[in-house]
């Protein structure tokens, strides 16, 4: 997948203002924006998903503008067709395992109705071995599992890109270890692109083809 992103932010917050400015190009199937907290990457990430609008700029996928500040688009983030996962997974505390799944298909929540929508889940249920979960909240899960049911939910809309936003933060040292490894092989699976960020140079050496270096707001190294 191609990305160009050149785009431009200020956000004031408690009296502080921070000036978001990246701009990097790539074309990689797996691209990691790396840097400490407070870099910038969050914002980076939502202005690509949609969440937030860019004061200035462009942002292309794969040739397909989907923010130009100069010519006025901006596509809104439902017809972006991405699959966002964010670092605390944002799951439903009252739905189920197979609810949180299901609500990525409106015609599913908050649990599967149709069979064409059943089956999709079904079969994501067992992909992620959660299917023996499907009844339980997500209170009851592990971090792992938590973060395979986001990822479930994630790819159930059949996204054309995966945003992650430090998908390994919340998890302990062996887990990280363990999921790195099945997050690559989810991404190879369903051929989804994926862009994640994270300020762990481990994440690095295992999950990205392509780095961007982002600190205080800029592309400090494309790689």
């Amino acid at each position: 997948m191609r990305f160009d992103i050149d785009i431009g932010k200020q956000v004031v917050a408690q009296g502080r203002r921070f000036t978001l400015a990246a701009r990097f190009a790539a074309e990689v199937d797996r691209l990691a924006l790396f840097g400490p907290s407070g870099a910038g990457k969050s914002l980076t990430l939502a202005c690509i998903a949609g969440l937030v609008r860019p004061d200035r700029g462009r942002i292309a996928i794969d040739g397909e503008v989907w923010f130009d500040a100069a010519r006025g688009i901006d596509v809104p983030t439902r017809r972006r067709h991405v699959g966002y996962v964010f670092q605390d997974y944002a799951l439903f505390p009252h739905r189920t395992v197979e609810g949180n799944v299901a609500a990525a298909d409106a015609r599913g929540y908050p649990q599967p109705r149709s069979v064409e929508s059943r089956r999709a889940v079904d079969e994501l249920l067992a992909t992620f071995g959660l299917a023996e979960l499907r009844a339980s909240y997500p209170e009851q899960l592990s971090g792992g599992q938590r973060q395979r049911v986001a990822l479930a939910r994630a790819l159930l809309a059949k996204p054309r890109l995966l945003l992650l936003d430090e998908p390994f933060a919340a998890l302990d040292t062996t887990l990280r270890q363990r999921l790195r490894g099945e997050l690559v092989a989810v991404q190879q699976r369903f051929g989804v692109p994926m862009l994640f960020i994270t300020h762990d140079p481990d994440d690095l050496a295992e999950c990205a083809q392509q780095v961007v270096e982002i600190a205080d707001g800029h592309v400090a190294l494309p790689s």
